[in-house]
């Protein structure tokens, strides 16, 4: 199924939470809805299944307008962060609860029942555990019931409400995993909410970046992480380091550092701002003249693969980091208090909210 939503406005009281938004999810695809909390994601998902109705604007299904369809009427299966499963029903229940309350003469027999529900939770890994009850699990395991639950009406679209927002670390990176392999097999149209930047670049088709009731980009996760189109982008998608200076025909003065801006060739004066991931460093030894930012280590985090070094710049006091293999890190053999040299191998370059490299 495809959704689209044209020109959507929601206020509650004197905020808004969404103005004016347009998107369109293609058939088949998994989308993430990505911003920080009041951004208006969880409202558009809900607007989508009919829990909340826009103040304007329409919601269109497979080309159809469903904005005032109630809920029930636009087949749409929805998957709460807290699970919302029934205590006193065995995990078996909770899946065939669906199917039960459907109309008379849409309701399934008893056979088809036990077997669709049979099939679910085979599908989610968890039929050994059919006769439990929903306080006998796991975090992880109650909501893979939760997705076994709203797959049993055979919803045309899947709404997910920041769906492991409740779980420790390593069981969200686990269902990650398995949800990205079970809409692999299912194809259905879904949509998740998130905060989380990782779990939006690792399991989306296409994410939609959201704040303050706005879009500010759409596109794969590649694109909105190697193109961000505005320095919220560029912040919201992990750690950054910023160098904050004027611009001058093409050339970024910040401190006593400078770096080139060829596509600001024409600007003069204007206020720019350098966004460097911390990967995107290389760091060297201190030698006088030598290009590059010239900084003090204060301190390293070498372990695993990585090595993660706090840097305070010469000129302005600032702190910056630097990430670089942990073979690297033992090779130049750093000391705290060393003075180095770090120089960017990649950077985006905005001024006056304007695109960079």
């Amino acid at each position: 199924m495809t959704i689209e939503v044209q020109h959507i406005r929601k206020q509650f009281g004197q905020f808004t939470a969404l103005d004016d938004v347009s998107l369109k999810f293609a058939d088949g695809e998994l989308t993430a809805l990505l911003g920080p909390s009041g951004c208006g994601k969880t409202t558009l998902l809900r607007i989508i299944a009919g829990l909340e109705y826009p103040d304007a604007g329409r919601v269109l299904l497979d080309g159809d307008d469903a904005s005032n369809r109630h809920v029930r009427e636009r087949q749409v299966g929805f998957v709460f962060q807290h699970y919302a499963l029934f205590k006193h029903m065995t995990v078996f229940e909770n899946v065939a609860f669906g199917l039960r309350v459907k109309p008379r003469k849409e309701r399934p027999s008893e056979a088809v029942i036990r077997e669709k529900v049979k099939k679910l939770l085979e599908l989610v890994q968890l039929d050994w555990i059919a006769d439990r009850y929903p306080p006998q699990l796991s975090g992880g395991q109650r909501q893979r019931i939760a997705l076994a639950r709203a797959l049993a009406v055979e919803p045309r679209v899947l709404l997910l409400d920041e769906p492991f927002g409740a779980l420790d670390a390593k069981v969200r990176k686990e269902l990650r995993r398995w949800l990205r392999q079970l809409h692999d097999e299912l194809h259905v149209t879904s949509i998740f909410v998130t905060h989380d930047q990782e779990e939006a670049l690792e399991v989306a088709d296409q994410v939609v970046l959201m704040n303050k009731g706005h879009i500010e980009q759409l596109g794969t996760p590649g694109d909105v992480y190697n193109h961000p189109a505005s320095p919220f982008v560029y912040g919201f998608l992990g750690n950054v380091n910023l160098f904050h200076g004027r611009v001058n025909d093409g050339v970024l003065a910040s401190g006593d550092a400078t770096f080139h801006a060829p596509q600001f060739a024409d600007v003069k004066n204007g206020e720019g701002i350098a966004y460097v991931r911390p990967h995107d460093l290389d760091v060297e030894r201190y030698v006088a003249g030598g290009e590059g930012v010239a900084v003090k280590l204060r301190r390293a985090h070498a372990i695993g693969p990585l090595a993660q070094l706090d840097l305070e710049r010469a000129d302005n006091a600032q702190i910056i980091e630097a990430v670089i293999p942990n073979e690297r890190y033992r090779e130049l053999g750093l000391r705290d208090g060393e003075t180095l040299l770090v120089k960017p191998r990649r950077m985006h370059v905005f001024v006056d909210q304007g695109e960079g490299i």
